[in-house]
C-alpha cells in the first residue's frame, strides 16, 4: 500500500488552484464586517452613538437601557449583512480564542418567533469557568463564569463558509471576579500605563490628557502542503517536527529571504488578506523570511488592546484560509530544527492625544528632553524588571527557539544603537553629581547633533537583541510566534507605568528641595541612567562572551521555561501587579500553574509522539530495510561471492542495527522517566523533571539515531515527508 509520504508527492502536481477574488482596492472592503463607529452612527440613535462613543473614548459605563438601544442597532446592522447568531468572543488562558454560538431567534410567550437581541446578552454571557485554565481558581463542580462586553474593541462579523456571526469582543471573569483571560489584565495595564504616563508628561505639556500604548507585532509563520502535514503525526499532534534530518539545502544560501513568493503560496496570502481587510485588520507587509517555506506578515500599528484582538484574530483566519487551498500554516516556533524558528516582534511605542509619539526625538529642547524622559524610563524598567519580561514570553516552544538561528538569546538586554549611546554617555559625562544654573545649556539637548536627520533610522538593527530601540519605538523581539501579544504587553505596560510612577516621585522630591524641574529631570534621568546601564548591550548576543559578560553584569539568563516562570511568583512581582491593580495575588498565582501546565502537557504530547513515531513508523521501516539487506547478504553468500563483495553492505546493516537498538532502548528509558515524572503533584517539581528527566536527557539522544536512520534506510521505506519535501515542494 502506497504510504501517506508518496500520496502526498504524487498528488502536488495535480493540485488545482483556488480561484482567489480579485481585490480591487482594499479601502473598498476595508472594515465591512466591522460595527465601527461610523456603521454606529448609522444604525444607532444619537443617545446610543454617544453613549457608545464615551464608553470607548472616555472609559464611561454604558448602563442597561443605552445597551438595549445599542444591542438592537447592532442587530439591525448585523441582519442586513445575513447574520442569524451572534456571540462572546474571548481570549482564553489556552492560548486560542474561544466562542458560544447563540442565535437572534426566540419564541414568545405566546408562541410567535421572532429576533432579538437583548442589552442584557451584548453586556454579558456565561461560559462554563472551570473547563478553561484557571489554576485553581474554579474547582471542577463550580461551573459559573462571566463573558463581559468590552465597547473599546468593535464588534465584527465572522464568514465561515456560507455562515456568518457576529462576534462581541469581550473579558472573561470567574463568578468570584478573578481574571480568567488575556484581555481583562491588558486593558488594567493599559489604564495605569496612561495615568502614569500622563502625569510625567505634564512636567512638559499640560495639555495631555491622554497616552495610548501601540503595538505592531509582525507574525512569522511556515507553510507546508495539507497532505504533508496530515502524513506527519508529530505536526498534527505537537504543532512541530521532533525528527527529520537536515536537507542538503537548507536556508544556507539565503536565496529565500525577500525572494518571489510561490504562487500557490500568493494566492493563500491575497486570500486571508481580502479577508483580514474586511475585518478590519490594516495588514501593510508580506514576504518570504529568512528559511524555506517561512513568511511574514505585518499590519500598521494600533492601540495595543486592538492591535491584541486583530493578531488573535488574524491567526485563527490563516487557519482557516490555508485549509481552502489545501496548506497548512505553522505557528510553532521551532517547527523544523536546523532553520529559522518564527518569532512575533512586538514593536511597542507610546502616543499622547496630541500627537506626539513619546518614543520618537522631537525638533525642540522641550519635546528632546521629553523623548529622553521616556527613553531612560523604558531602558530603567526593562533593567529592573528582565526576568518579568522573560517569564511573560516563555513556552516550550519559545525554549527551542531562543538564542538559535537569528532568534535573541534568553538573556533580557536592550540595544539603543551608537547615536544614543553617545547621548547617554553625553548626559553622563558632562553632568557632575549635582547641577547648578551653568549646567542649564545642557538641558537644550539638541539631539540632532547627535542623531542623524532620517530619525526613523537612527540606530542599526540588532536581531540578536531581545528589546532593541528602532528609531521611535522598542522591538520586543523575544515573543514567540504563538504568543498571545496580550501576555508581554501586559508585563510591559505594567514595569513602564510603575517606572514612571516613581520617577515622578523622584522628580517632585528634587522640586520640593529646591530644583527646578529642568533640573530635578535630569538628575534622576541620569540617576537612571547609571543604575541601569548594565542592560544596555550592542554585540552579539550569541557569543559566549555574551552570556560570560552578561553572567558578570549579575543579568539573569533563564533558557528553560519552568526557571523562567519563577520570576511570575515573586515578592517583587506580586507587588507589580498588585500595586498598579493590573492583576491579584490569587491571578498571578493561578497564573503561573497554568503556565507550568502548559508547559508540561506540552513536552509529555511531545514525548508521546516521538514513542509512538518510533515504535510504528521509524522501527519498522528501519526493520524492512534490514531485512532486505540480510536477504541480500545471504543470496550473496549462497551464490559463493567473496565476502570481501559485500562488505560495504554488512557495515550499512550494523549501522542500522546499533541505531534500531538505542532507538528502542531510549524510548523505553524515555517512557520510564515519563511515568516517574507524572508522578510528581507539585506543578514546578513536575516541570522541572519534564524538562530535565524526560526532554533534555532523551529527545535530542533519541533524534540523533532516528535521523541517522533516515540517512541509511531506503528512500521507499521511509514512510515520513522529509525536511526536503516539507520545505520544497509546493
Amino acid at each position: 500500500m502506497e504510504s501517506l509520504r508518496f500520496k502526498a508527492i504524487n498528488n502536488l502536481s495535480s493540485q488545482p488552484p483556488v480561484d482567489v477574488e480579485k481585490c480591487a482596492k482594499i479601502t473598498g472592503i476595508f472594515g465591512a464586517n466591522v460595527f465601527t463607529l461610523a456603521t454606529a452612527r448609522e444604525f444607532l440613535s444619537d443617545e446610543a452613538y454617544k453613549s457608545l462613543v464615551n464608553s470607548i473614548k472616555g472609559n464611561k459605563k454604558i448602563d442597561r437601557v443605552m445597551a438595549n438601544q445599542i444591542a438592537a442597532g447592532v442587530r439591525q446592522w448585523a441582519e442586513s449583512r445575513g447574520v442569524t447568531h451572534y456571540t462572546h468572543w474571548f481570549q482564553p488562558l489556552t492560548g486560542t480564542t474561544a466562542e458560544k454560538h447563540d442565535s437572534f431567534f426566540t419564541i414568545k410567550g405566546d408562541g410567535t418567533p421572532i429576533e432579538t437581541f437583548e442589552g442584557d446578552a451584548l453586556i454579558q454571557q456565561e461560559p462554563d469557568a472551570s473547563s478553561f485554565p484557571n489554576g485553581g481558581i474554579r474547582a471542577t463542580f463550580e461551573a459559573r463564569g462571566y463573558t463581559a462586553w468590552d465597547p473599546s474593541s468593535p464588534a465584527f462579523i465572522m464568514e465561515i463558509g456560507n455562515g456568518k456571526t457576529l462576534c462581541i469582543p469581550t473579558i472573561f471573569v470567574s463568578y468570584t471576579g478573578e481574571t480568567l483571560d488575556y484581555k481583562a489584565p491588558l486593558l488594567k495595564s493599559l489604564e495605569t500605563l496612561n495615568k502614569a504616563a500622563v502625569d510625567v508628561c505634564n512636567y512638559f505639556d499640560k495639555n495631555i490628557s491622554k497616552v495610548t500604548a501601540t503595538l505592531g507585532w509582525e507574525q512569522e509563520y511556515f507553510l507546508i502542503d495539507e497532505a504533508m502535514f496530515n502524513a506527519r503525526p508529530d505536526l498534527i499532534l505537537s504543532g512541530r517536527t521532533v525528527f527529520g534530518h537536515a536537507p542538503a539545502k537548507g536556508q544556507q544560501l539565503e536565496d529565500h529571504y525577500f525572494g518571489s513568493i510561490p504562487e500557490r503560496f500568493y494566492g493563500f496570502m491575497r486570500d486571508f488578506e481580502a479577508e483580514s481587510y474586511k475585518l478590519g485588520i490594516p495588514l501593510r507587509t508580506r514576504h518570504n523570511e529568512v528559511a524555506p517555506a517561512q513568511f511574514e506578515c505585518a499590519p500598521i500599528y494600533e492601540e495595543v488592546s486592538i492591535a491584541v484582538d486583530h493578531n488573535t484574530l488574524l491567526m485563527d483566519v490563516m487557519d482557516r484560509v490555508a485549509r481552502r487551498h489545501k496548506l497548512r500554516v505553522l505557528f510553532h516556533e521551532k517547527p523544523f530544527a536546523g532553520v529559522n524558528g518564527s518569532g512575533k516582534h512586538n514593536n511597542w511605542s507610546l502616543a499622547t492625544d496630541t500627537g506626539v509619539n513619546l518614543l520618537a526625538p522631537g525638533k525642540t529642547p522641550k519635546t528632546n528632553l521629553m523623548f529622553l524622559t521616556f527613553f531612560v524610563n523604558t531602558i530603567k524598567a526593562v533593567h529592573d524588571y528582565a526576568d518579568i519580561l522573560r517569564a511573560a514570553i516563555a513556552s516550550a516552544g519559545n525554549d527551542h527557539r531562543l538564542g538559535a538561528n537569528e532568534a535573541p538569546p534568553a538573556i533580557i538586554s536592550v540595544f539603543i544603537g551608537q547615536y544614543l549611546t553617545k547621548v547617554l554617555n553625553d548626559v553622563k559625562a558632562r553632568v557632575g553629581d549635582s547641577f547648578d544654573e551653568q549646567d542649564e545649556a545642557i538641558l537644550k539637548l539638541d539631539l540632532h547633533r547627535s542623531i542623524p536627520e532620517l530619525l526613523l533610522d537612527n540606530t542599526d538593527r540588532n536581531r540578536t537583541s531581545p528589546f532593541a530601540f528602532t528609531g521611535n519605538k522598542f522591538e520586543f523581539r523575544a515573543v514567540g510566534s504563538t504568543a498571545n501579544c496580550a501576555s508581554p504587553m501586559t508585563s510591559l505596560n505594567t514595569i513602564m507605568a510603575a517606572t514612571l510612577k516613581q520617577f515622578k516621585k523622584d522628580v517632585d522630591s528634587l522640586i520640593e528641595k529646591g530644583d527646578k524641574k529642568e533640573i530635578a529631570i535630569m538628575q534622576v534621568i541620569r540617576e537612571y541612567i547609571v543604575s541601569s546601564e548594565k542592560i544596555l548591550f550592542e554585540g552579539d548576543g550569541y557569543s559566549q562572551e555574551w552570556h560570560n559578560e552578561a553572567a558578570k553584569r549579575g543579568l539573569p539568563n533563564l533558557p528553560t521555561t519552568p526557571v523562567a516562570l519563577d520570576a511570575m511568583i515573586t515578592e517583587k512581582a506580586i507587588h507589580l501587579y498588585e500595586s498598579n491593580n493590573v492583576m491579584s495575588h490569587k491571578e498571578i498565582e493561578a497564573r503561573h500553574e497554568i503556565e507550568l501546565e502548559k508547559y508540561i502537557k506540552r513536552v509529555q504530547i511531545e514525548a508521546r509522539i516521538m514513542g509512538e513515531l518510533c515504535t510504528s513508523h521509524i522501527l519498522p521501516a528501519a526493520i524492512n530495510y534490514q531485512n532486505t539487506l540480510i536477504n541480500n547478504i545471504k543470496g550473496l553468500k549462497e551464490i559463493g561471492i567473496a565476502e570481501d563483495s559485500y562488505a560495504n553492505q554488512k557495515q550499512i546493516l550494523v549501522k542500522i542495527s546499533e541505531h534500531i537498538n538505542k532507538v528502542s532502548d531510549l524510548v523505553e528509558k524515555m517512557i520510564d522517566a515519563r511515568k516517574v515524572a507524572n508522578k510528581i503533584e507539585h506543578s514546578r517539581d513536575k516541570a522541572i523533571a519534564y524538562q530535565t528527566t524526560v526532554k533534555d536527557q532523551y529527545f535530542d539522544s533519541i533524534r540523533y539515531h532516528v535521523d541517522k536512520l533516515e540517512l541509511l534506510v531506503a528512500d521507499q521505506y521511509w514512510v515520513l515527508p522529509k525536511y526536503r519535501e516539507m520545505l520544497f515542494l509546493r
